[in-house]
């Protein structure tokens, strides 16, 4: 049973847009629902990416990509403390 979704003008034109591309570029006629039905899946698909989409500063690192950053890290075996950083980095 379909039901109706608000959108404003700009957002119906680009749905109206990507739905005549569509049909341009692959010859089929799709309809608006249909449109909408993909761009859905395609964002369960991607779900973590399209939530980010929502967000209004930078995205920490995922528990993979922090893997793969400590893979990098070696351990000298000097220890160091603030005052050596301190040294270093001021003199």
């Amino acid at each position: 049973m379909p039901t109706a979704v608000k959108m404003d003008e700009d957002t119906k034109s680009k749905l109206e847009e990507l739905q005549a591309e569509i049909k341009l570029k692959t010859g089929k006629k799709v309809t608006q629902q249909e449109v909408l039905s993909r761009l859905v899946e395609s964002a369960v698909e991607s779900r973590s990416e399209f939530i980010d989409s929502f967000r209004d500063t930078a995205v920490s690192l995922s528990d993979n990509e922090l893997a793969q950053f400590n893979e990098g890290m070696i351990a000298s075996g000097v220890e160091t403390d603030e005052e050596d950083i301190d040294d270093i980095l001021y003199g």
